[in-house]
């Protein structure tokens, strides 16, 4: 049954964070942090079909990390597509229908809706992005935008230098 923005979606998001504050609380390697994110989202919502990292590797690409889901795209450079669009202008893409999004990258052809969340340090720098794409249209609110993000800034907040932190 798919959630809306309920009582419901709510404590589910509020579950989510607790359990990542539980389960990174002492983790000090970055790629396991960025795939229990990716686990605890992809198994929280049935509209989640495709869930991940896309993490910067070197200036201006983005290099696929952990993820769950069909295959995704290996390599996005920050001109293309709506991760790219995330990560160059430091601002989360909340994308309704794939289709009317300029330069979309169909990495999956049953994509319908995606939100890309921009994993910025705290000095600086853009670190990832986090990807959730929807074989739904329409997806992603407003609220999810908000609670992504809130994930998000943790991330950077534990890991300020990304795969350097080790």
């Amino acid at each position: 049954m798919p959630l809306t923005e309920s009582t419901e979606r709510r404590e589910r998001y509020a579950e989510i964070r607790g359990r990542l504050d539980h389960l990174l609380a002492e983790e000090d390697d970055w790629i396991a942090a960025l795939a229990t994110i990716v686990c605890e989202l992809h198994t929280a919502f049935d509209a989640f079909d495709w869930t991940g990292f896309y993490r910067v590797t070197h200036p201006k690409l983005l290099v696929i990390g952990p993820y769950q889901g069909g295959h995704g795209c290996l390599r996005i450079p920050f001109d293309r597509g709506v991760c790219g669009a995330a990560a160059r202008t430091r601002r989360t893409q909340r994308v309704d229908d794939v289709a009317l999004f300029p330069g979309h990258i169909a990495c999956s052809s049953t994509t319908r809706s995606e939100i890309v969340v921009p994993v910025i340090s705290p000095s600086g720098p853009v670190l990832a992005v986090l990807d959730i794409d929807s074989d739904r249209p329409a997806a992603f609110s407003e609220f999810d935008q908000v609670e992504l993000e809130r994930i998000c800034g943790d991330l950077a907040t534990r890991f300020p230098e990304g795969e350097g932190a080790r």
